[in-house]
């Protein structure tokens, strides 16, 4: 009887806790469909180097070092200082810094020189004007001109200025991989106009970009260097231009089961399965291919189409891919796309992907902060935005190999942040 009974009551407790865990739980969702957006958040950068020239009296000089690789161009722009607007530059798109067949310019560059006249004050006689940066009582004191930029061949204004090459020489050297020194010298001393080079500014730019325009008018910053010597506004407007910027390349994603390793194993030498060609070319079609075989994975695809574009191509800042799945519970998102301005470095989660569901729930919202920027250890890093063997300048697939291992990269150079250059966010639907 004691022991009917006590089954009894055990039978009572248990309904009491089944009811009891039946209103406390949250219904298990088994599947969602989600939407993925990648954002390239890098800002758009027109200049990959900049600086200024100093002040040099004649039998001065002054060098200067950067990092180019084909495609690029040197400019600069400097004072004649016993003028009234007049400054040395080269043409306007600059200076090729490297031939057709990839060969470094080197050696005395002078005769790419030309001394310009920025077409805002009326010119007097060199050397002796009332208006010109010596002698004139404060900045911008001349008469205005409001013409455009020539060459002083161009200007035709009765005076005589001596040959470029008796005022100033530029040369430069080839340090080795991208490295670029170029020497700035005030030659004047026995020319017949001795004078000063005012402070200026040099940039290394695509052939789009320019630091002026031949035949239009002058910007303030060129103004006020060619007729003052200030270089502050062009400085401050080539500072806030210049930096590293990457466009993002097509990638793959796959949806795996817990455990898999669709992309990489990290530490790991490449696994053959094609993230050599997506980290090297920005090439996904030979990994998304192999992920057909790959066990454990569910779901797998390519984004390639920027959102608003009719067809594929790379993905320039301040656009984004997005594509969509469906998962279940215990399914994992795996992602690679390759940031494309390096030799073979990519963004992605770890080596197992994120889960897509918590305790149930579908995920959404920014997942960037899951992301690493990974070298695939193929190909030797060269400096970010000017390697020679990167896909911009021809490159891909063409670098020595390094036979490395894939893991979060570490090679001396810098990168910008993982939040500044790229954001993924996911939004579920249940």
């Amino acid at each position: 009887m004691k022991i009917r009974n006590f089954f009894a009551l055990l039978a009572l407790v248990l309904v009491f806790v089944s009811c009891d865990n039946d209103d406390d739980n949250t219904p298990v969702t088994e599947s969602a469909t989600f939407t993925i957006t990648i954002e390239n958040t890098l800002p758009a950068f027109r200049f990959l180097a900049s600086g200024a020239t100093g002040f040099l009296q004649p039998g001065d000089s002054e060098t200067f070092t950067f990092n180019a690789g084909r495609g690029t161009y040197l400019s600069f722009a400097t004072m004649l200082v016993q003028t009234n607007d007049l400054f040395y530059a080269p043409e306007d798109t600059g200076i090729r810094l490297y031939d057709d067949n990839g060969v470094a310019l080197t050696g005395d560059v002078t005769a790419q020189v030309l001394l310009w006249d920025a077409g805002t004050e009326v010119n007097e006689a060199p050397g002796t004007g009332p208006n010109q940066a010596p002698r004139q009582s404060g900045p911008d004191t001349g008469a205005d001109e409001n013409g455009v930029v020539l060459t002083i061949d161009e200007v035709n204004d009765g005076y005589t200025y001596p040959a470029v090459a008796e005022n100033i020489r530029l040369s430069i050297s080839h340090d080795g991989g991208t490295e670029f020194t170029v020497t700035l010298e005030n030659i004047s001393a026995n020319s017949s106009l001795p004078s000063p080079l005012a402070p200026g500014v040099w940039a290394i730019h695509s052939i789009q970009e320019k630091l002026f325009t031949d035949n239009a008018a002058a910007d303030e910053g060129l103004e006020d260097i060619a007729e003052d010597g200030n270089n502050a506004v062009s400085l401050e407007n080539l500072t806030t231009n210049t930096g590293y910027t990457s466009p993002l390349a097509p990638g793959v994603y796959a949806i795996h089961e817990a455990g898999v390793y669709p992309i990489f194993e990290e530490n790991e030498t490449d696994l053959g399965l094609g993230l050599e060609a997506l980290a090297e070319d920005g090439d996904p079609a030979p990994l998304n291919a192999s992920l057909a075989n790959f066990s454990g994975v569910t779901a797998y695809g390519i984004f390639n189409t920027p959102e608003g574009a009719t067809q594929p191509g790379v993905l320039p800042p301040g656009q984004s891919y997005s594509f969509t799945f469906e998962a279940e519970e215990g399914d994992y998102l795996s992602l690679a796309t390759m940031l494309v301005h390096t030799n073979d470095l990519f963004y992605g989660f770890g080596e197992g992907g994120i889960t897509l569901f918590n305790n149930g729930v579908a995920i959404s919202g920014d997942i960037s902060g899951n992301l690493d920027l990974w070298d695939a250890g193929t190909e030797v890093n060269e400096y970010p935005g000017a390697g020679n063997n990167q896909p911009a300048r021809g490159g891909g697939n063409s670098g020595p190999s390094e036979g490395g291992s894939v893991q979060i990269v570490n090679d001396g150079f810098l990168y910008p942040t993982v939040a500044d250059a790229i954001k993924i966010t996911i939004n579920a639907q249940q």
